[in-house]
């Protein structure tokens, strides 16, 4: 029962950081219908921007592991909100009214220069970089189940943050922008709603949530390396597919159900066939993932779509 404990704590932690990333992506295809392939390497420059915040602390002579990771968190995702903002403001708007296939390019070549940019100009950057443990590791015992401490915070700040964008876009006036541009953007417009002003903002959003998602990455595995965004950029956007583009609720049930399906891959393909390792976990959950989209193509919570006049 231990064992089992452990494997679904594990699931949801990985979980979090999947559905953080896809939504991610909800929110740029519900305000452009865009899809932003360099989201999970704005990823890996918040998790690094993160780590230089805390170097920098470490040398100004602060010690201390909450004012390290507030710097960590805050310069993580003001950083990060920036970038996405930016390339919001410079390569996704220009290009929107273009056929989607040139933002996806465009986004995929991006992608590849940050990640390369990272790579060559951080100092050491094509090595993996140790992330400083910043939380309590003191165990936690709930009968025969230990956990970590620093994991149940990692847990709990990803589920805090989750819930805060969800009231942000369905309790206040910013939100009601925000879908009214999702629903329709030249009646938004009409309607005095700033249209490049919510488009920049929901791009540095989803950014910010998505450095965040990094800095929890890097916080879990005690680890960052230029290449992790590439996976969490797959995984995330895996997520969001397989939970309907487009809607927020069905992002955040698609990145548990493929932790889901990492952690069922972990645990059963070593016991059915002793010669694959758990390593394949992630070919077990991508070839579920195609299994499902091929029953259920529209994704698990198909998003409602009107007619436009």
């Amino acid at each position: 029962m231990s064992e089992i404990g452990q494997y679904i704590f594990n699931g949801l932690m990985l979980g979090m950081i999947y559905a953080m990333v896809a939504v991610g992506f909800t929110l740029f295809f519900g305000v452009l219908d865009v899809i932003k392939f360099s989201h999970g390497d704005v990823l890996m420059v918040g998790a690094f921007a993160g780590l230089t915040a805390s170097i920098g602390m470490v040398h100004a002579g602060i010690t201390s592991p909450v004012l390290q990771l507030l710097a960590v968190v805050l310069f993580a995702v003001g950083l990060t909100g920036l970038l996405g903002a930016l390339i919001a403001r410079f390569l996704i708007l220009p290009l929107h009214t273009a056929p989607p296939l040139n933002v996806l390019l465009a986004t995929l070549m991006l992608g590849t220069v940050i990640r390369e940019a990272v790579r060559l100009f951080y100092p050491d950057g094509s090595n993996p970089k140790p992330f400083p443990a910043l939380l309590p590791t003191s165990s936690l015992d709930l009968g025969a189940l230990h956990l970590r401490v620093d994991n149940v915070i990692l847990l709990a700040s990803g589920l805090a943050a989750i819930a805060g964008v969800h009231f942000l876009i369905t309790r206040t006036k910013l939100g009601l922008a925000i879908r009214a541009v999702a629903q329709d953007g030249e009646t938004a417009r009409l309607m005095g709603i700033n249209f490049e002003a919510v488009v920049l903002f929901t791009f540095a959003l989803g950014s910010g949530l998505a450095a965040l998602a990094g800095v929890m990455n890097g916080l879990y595995y005690n680890e960052v390396n230029f290449s992790v965004g590439l996976l969490l950029g797959v995984i995330g956007f895996a997520a969001a597919i397989l939970g309907g583009l487009g809607n927020m609720y069905g992002a955040i049930i698609g990145g548990f159900l493929f932790a889901a399906l990492q952690v069922v891959g972990s645990a059963l393909l070593p016991a059915v066939v002793p010669d694959i390792p758990s390593a394949y976990k992630d070919v077990f959950a991508f070839a579920a993932v195609i299994v499902l989209m091929a029953w259920k193509p529209t994704g698990l919570i198909a998003e409602k779509a009107s007619e436009r006049v």
